[in-house]
């Protein structure tokens, strides 16, 4: 299996969390990391995305350059435990799919499919991480590539 996660691009302020949209430079980013991974080993054929405004835009963004689906996905938003999204990858992910959240949510489920534990890694907006595994679990995985805007 091959898991991108991914974090939503650079967002303005808003009184409501979930309401942030993506700046222009959010957005610019954005299409340039997916532009990098449409011309990788790694393109996706799904998308999975928190249902949070900054992280749909992101995915609507991705999904337009990789030509791929989006599914919203209700248990991937920022303080999400990073085990009920194991849960599903185990049971239900496909074998090329992209992960659109948020921090701490993307450095914690990170650090729990390579390293076991969910201390969680920092990443920039708009970064992703390619990561491979032979099954979905805890410390399964490993680093493969990383894409920076």
């Amino acid at each position: 299996m091959h898991l991108i996660i991914m974090r939503h691009g650079e967002a303005g302020w808003h009184t409501l969390d979930r309401e942030r949209e993506l700046t222009e430079f959010g957005r610019h980013g954005v299409a340039d990391v997916a532009a990098q991974i449409a011309e990788s080993p790694w393109r996706p054929e799904f998308i999975w995305s928190s249902p949070l405004v900054r992280a749909r835009q992101t995915a609507a963004i991705a999904s337009e350059i990789l030509n791929c689906a989006v599914t919203e996905k209700d248990y991937i938003t920022p303080d999400d435990d990073p085990g009920r999204c194991l849960d599903e990858l185990i049971e239900t992910a496909p074998s090329h799919l992209m992960i659109v959240s948020h921090m701490p949510f993307v450095g914690s489920l990170s650090t729990l499919l390579v390293d076991g534990h969910r201390k969680g890694i920092p990443f920039m907006t708009a970064q992703a991480v390619v990561l491979e595994m032979p099954v979905a679990g805890p410390g399964c995985a490993d680093l493969r590539a990383q894409f920076l805007p």
